[in-house]
């Protein structure tokens, strides 16, 4: 009975999600602001003293990782970085936006929500320092613009880093025991290293041993099967190894999308659809896991440090793009669309499934930032013609 009350509970999500999917492509509304609210909403509903919808830790934890693997394998595949004018300034961007948010966010978050922890606080700014692809492109699909081009190559370039960065932070913080000294930093560092040096060892051995069968033969039904089944066991062995596991997978996921594969365009969409599926799960699922507080405290503390966050963002542009061909509106509505998607989603879901003291807050100013900057980016795109004179959809 257990089994197929899960089974019933995946099939209503999965429904769910085909439905909003289709009423956001009707109003124009983005599916994950959506799936979100949906997941918010139903984890708020109790039946008979319970919640309305809810899965074994168990299974959460294995949902997380599987989503975790699969986007990460799948961003990274993509990660390339080429010597052009808008990649590169696009890099920049990101660094300087980085280094800013855990600086300054960092310390907003720390004395306006009383979080104890520097490491979860950094965690959290580092999760905001990227903007989502794939929301990205679905508001800008079919319009030629630079800015939209510019935004387009940001998010491409951040995305696999956001997802990488909170795991190298969590590794310091359980490293350092939470505490940050150069003596015990010193102590710790040499068992850190190895933690990376294992993580990258293990993906990159297990690409070259997959890659080296994909190069001869191509099976439309094995080798999509192979590249997820060869991701899982690059984090699981490095993980048994005491190694990074999210190192491992980042690191074979470059490796796939530098060499030579048979059919690697069609691989990568099978990696792509596998990952949506999950995307509707994790969305979801991320509003039942992460009770995001319904209080004017929160609300008010909240919106205010998102309004520093954005602050922080326009002084990152300012900073960044110097000498860019972009006018201040311009630099205005790039600082305004911080469309936060998958990448944050599955870092939050995944933190939700461990054990980390006081991680809550860190949990449920995330989703709320998530939800902050959709709507934002949303009213903003609609409004784009105020910022952007020369913005022109793409007839052809």
């Amino acid at each position: 009975m257990i089994v197929l009350l899960l089974l019933t509970y995946l099939v209503v999500i999965l429904l769910v999600g085909l439905l909003t999917s289709v009423i956001s492509q009707r109003f124009r509304i983005p599916n994950i602001l959506l799936l979100l609210l949906i997941g918010i909403g139903i984890g708020r509903i109790d039946y008979n003293g319970a919640k309305l919808i809810s899965f074994p830790e168990i299974f959460m934890a294995g949902i997380s990782i599987l989503a975790l693997v699969t986007i990460l394998f799948d961003s990274w595949s993509r990660f390339k970085l080429k010597k052009d004018y808008f990649s590169l300034h696009a890099l920049w961007l990101f660094i300087v936006s980085l280094v800013f948010n855990l600086i300054f966010l960092t310390v907003f978050t720390m004395i306006v929500f009383d979080v104890e922890s520097i490491f979860l606080a950094l965690i959290f700014s580092a999760l905001m320092s990227g903007t989502d692809h794939a929301v990205i492109n679905s508001m800008f699909k079919g319009i030629k613009n630079k800015v939209f081009e510019f935004l387009g190559f940001e998010s491409l370039l951040n995305t696999p880093l956001v997802v990488l960065i909170p795991f190298i932070i969590l590794d310091l913080k359980e490293a350092l025991k939470g505490e940050i000294g150069i003596p015990i930093f010193i102590d710790q560092i040499v068992p850190l290293l190895q933690q990376f040096v294992v993580g990258i060892g293990a993906g990159v051995l297990i690409g070259l041993i997959m890659f080296k069968f994909m190069r001869k033969a191509y099976s439309v039904v094995l080798s999509p099967l192979a590249v997820i089944t060869s991701a899982l066991l690059a984090y699981i062995i490095a993980e048994n190894l005491n190694g990074n596991g999210i190192l491992a997978v980042a690191s074979m996921g470059l490796l796939f999308g530098n060499v030579y594969v048979k059919q690697k365009f069609q691989l990568q969409e099978f990696a792509s659809v596998f990952s949506n599926s999950l995307e509707i799960l994790v969305f979801v699922m991320i509003g039942l896991v992460v009770a995001i507080p319904f209080s004017m405290e929160f609300l008010i503390k909240s919106l205010g440090l998102f309004l520093i966050y954005i602050a922080i963002r326009y002084f990152s542009m300012l900073f960044a793009l110097r000498g860019m061909d972009f006018t201040m509106k311009e630099k205005l509505f790039m600082s305004l669309n911080v469309q936060k998607g998958i990448a944050v989603a599955v870092v939050v879901f995944f933190f939700a499934t461990l054990d980390i003291k006081g991680i809550g807050t860190v949990l449920n100013l995330a989703l709320a930032f998530m939800l902050y900057s959709i709507i934002l980016s949303s009213i903003v795109f609609r409004a784009a013609k105020f910022f952007i004179k020369d913005a022109r959809e793409n007839k052809g």
